[in-house]
């Protein structure tokens, strides 16, 4: 009835009820309901969709009842929607009973126990005592729970049925009064309403019943004789006083609920002040965007860098790269030919190939490399700022890493800046001579580094670390010693190469193997101090020996060079003067005179060989670095900017990058005043309203 509409099953002296049927009412336009699970509506309106809607529920509630039981505790939900209608929920429970019949499970009285308890015993929910008018008062079976889940009425409203029977049965008057003003059940409720339910014919639409109740009411002689009053009577009026005693509890438990909220907020500002007292509240939404605001930030101040800053890093990170190749790949191996012609022409084909295939995408894989670098660098030294928050700094990190992953340099820059190498590689031609000083000065500086390199490797291998040695490795101790022996042995190899060199004019000492000789004589002077190596130790050990003797000599060329961009200008080698080899570096250990260069053979093709890759180097980075300006600065804003959005969509990114304490606070602080303020809300529009 409360539902205007018949839309629970009834059997002729049968349980129906099976399990809890919980009923969501809402006012809407039309009368109509669906199940939760479902789409379909049936129109209230129709005796066939009501028929069909009892039928379906009939139907869940048997599907429900597992095999061997009479009743479930699965809830079948349905929402039901019409004009008029009192927004609540309304369970309905299968009936209290006081014996079990034939075919039900034996447990099915407890089992129903049980469930009602489930359901009474919710502080929130309200309490429908459904007694049948047309019995006995000491026949309830339900009273008696009620009184246990709600002893004070708080949530109790009684609905005495069948009264139109009561009537009927000239059934004693006093007691239907005193049942209606609560003093006959050992029960006490909020009102006491007296109802009918129809004639008792289950085909009677809903808008018969309501007439005959109120036709009843309205000719009945206890309404006439005071038993019955107004207020007390009709199904309308009780879906009124449900209306009420819900909102009324809502309202009391919306208010203790908002007390309570303004207690806990005072307990966290509190805290903020005594914890973070000069610090603001921003919660990790807001923090987020503080940090996109100075990531961002410094992405622009990446055109801020001074040039200058720019070429210095990516030709320092462009040497590092390229420095093994350039001395065991390229210098070394062009040096063996033993002519300015074979040394040449090695130099040209390997800078060429080198050139086709490796060098660009190196660059350009340094340029990206420099480029996230700076951009780190700035973030970082943002950091070291005495008022700098830390808070955000696993945020700001991981968005460099994202960068490097994510960022691709343009495609286009890969074909212009292997046109531009090539033709650096191919000018052999030293303009003046202060490119050629400064070629010198960066092959003498390049060397220099690379032999302390090297010595330190060998020293290292011939002198293992004073805590290995603590803690008793003597097998590297014997292999110090070897190594020791070994080099030893491996200079006189050397020295025996430059005076067989003095003897038939021969560059013995440029070559960069041990021949069979001399390595059966190496190991034959070792085995005499016995000590047995293999080959390939020796061969490793030659190979930083003999490393360490070219890169000396060619310091020595350093030195003696640098005087001599006068003939390289004027081309003395195409009057007559042989400075085409440079291959007997021991005659270089003193600096000799200008005037007889053309007698000692001294080129300084290896300088001409510097003064490219310096060139080289120098045009590439000040062509990265004007594509960083131009475009990549750019590209890697918008990248920023999508990988930010990317993480202010990712709540469990933002928790694990955003975290600790003071966030942990702001953000409870937030989440308590906005259910504060939603509250506060409701209870203004709970006391405006009627």
């Amino acid at each position: 009835m409360i539902t205007q509409a018949r839309i629970f099953p009834r059997g002729a002296g049968e349980m129906m009820t099976r399990s809890p049927v919980k009923v969501t009412l809402s006012e809407g336009p039309y009368h109509v309901a669906t199940f939760k699970d479902s789409s379909k509506e049936y129109d209230l309106t129709k005796e066939a969709d009501l028929a069909a809607l009892r039928k379906e529920i009939e139907l869940r509630m048997r599907a429900s009842v597992r095999n061997g039981q009479t009743i479930s505790s699965e809830v079948i939900s349905l929402s039901v929607k019409g004009p008029g209608l009192q927004r609540m929920v309304l369970v309905d429970l299968p009936g209290i009973i006081s014996t079990e019949t034939i075919g039900m499970a034996t447990d099915t009285k407890n089992a129903i126990t049980r469930l009602a308890n489930s359901y009474m015993s919710n502080p929130n929910a309200i309490i429908l005592c459904i007694q049948d008018g047309s019995v006995d008062a000491e026949r309830s079976n339900v009273t008696d729970l009620v009184s246990k889940m709600d002893p004070y009425g708080k949530r109790t409203i009684f609905v005495l049925t069948k009264v139109d029977l009561a009537e009927a049965n000239l059934h004693d008057t006093d007691r239907i009064k005193k049942i209606l003003d609560g003093k006959l059940f050992p029960m006490k409720a909020l009102g006491y309403f007296a109802v009918v339910t129809g004639k008792g014919n289950a085909d009677d639409p809903i808008e018969s019943i309501q007439k005959y109740e109120e036709e009843f009411f309205r000719n009945s002689k206890l309404f006439r004789d005071g038993v019955f009053k107004a207020t007390q009577t009709t199904t309308r009026n009780l879906s009124f006083a449900v209306s009420d005693c819900f909102w009324k509890m809502v309202k009391e438990s919306v208010e203790q609920q908002s007390d309570t909220f303004k207690a806990t907020r005072f307990n966290l500002e509190t805290e903020w002040k005594n914890s973070f007292p000069k610090i603001r509240e921003q919660d990790r939404d807001e923090l987020f965007e503080k940090a996109r605001g100075e990531i961002l930030d410094e992405v622009i101040n990446l055109s801020q860098i001074p040039s200058r800053q720019w070429e210095e890093n990516l030709s320092k990170h462009l040497w590092s790269t390229m420095s093994n190749f350039i001395f065991n790949d390229v210098f070394i191996t062009a040096t063996q030919t033993g002519s300015v012609g074979g040394f040449n022409t090695t130099v040209d084909v390997k800078l060429q190939q080198w050139t086709e295939k490796e060098l660009p995408r190196q660059c350009i894989h340094i340029g990206h490399l420099v480029l996230l670098d700076e951009f780190q660098g700035l973030i970082e030294r943002e950091q070291k700022k005495s008022s700098y928050d830390s808070i955000t700094n696993d945020l700001k990190m991981q968005v460099v890493q994202a960068c490097r992953s994510r960022h691709q340099w343009d495609s286009k820059a890969l074909d212009s800046l292997r046109v531009i190498q090539t033709q650096a590689l191919q000018d052999r031609n030293v303009p003046d001579k202060q490119q050629w000083e400064s070629a010198i000065k960066f092959m003498e500086n390049v060397l220099r580094k690379e032999l302390e390199h090297e010595e330190s490797e060998l020293l290292s291998n011939m002198n293992q670390s004073s805590w290995k040695k603590l803690i008793g490795f003597q097998k590297s101790t014997i292999e110090e010693k070897y190594r020791q022996q070994c080099v030893k042995e491996l200079d006189k190899i050397l020295i025996s190469r430059q005076q067989l060199d003095q003897t038939i004019k021969v560059n013995q000492v440029l070559r960069s193997t041990l021949d069979q000789d001399e390595l059966t004589t190496v190991k034959k002077n070792l085995q005499a101090q016995k000590i047995d190596v293999s080959n390939d130790f020796i061969n490793d050990t030659w190979q930083r020996v003999y490393k360490i003797y070219f890169l000396k000599q060619n310091l020595t060329t350093c030195v003696d060079c640098r005087r001599f961009f006068y003939y390289y200008q004027k081309g003395f080698s195409d009057q007559g003067l042989d400075c085409h080899e440079i291959v007997f570096f021991w005659r270089l250990k003193r600096m000799i005179e200008i005037t007889r260069f053309s007698d000692q053979g001294l080129d300084c093709h290896e300088i001409v060989f510097f003064w490219r890759l310096k060139r080289m180097i120098e045009i590439t980075s000040n062509a990265i670095r004007q594509q960083i300006s131009n475009i990549e600065t750019r590209r890697l804003e918008r990248e920023v900017k999508d990988i930010l959005d990317d993480f202010s969509g990712d709540e469990i990114l933002k928790a694990n990058l955003l975290k600790g304490k003071r966030i942990d606070l702001a953000e409870e602080l937030k989440r308590v005043r906005q259910v504060q303020e939603k509250l506060e809300e409701f209870i203004e529009a709970l006391n405006t309203e009627k």
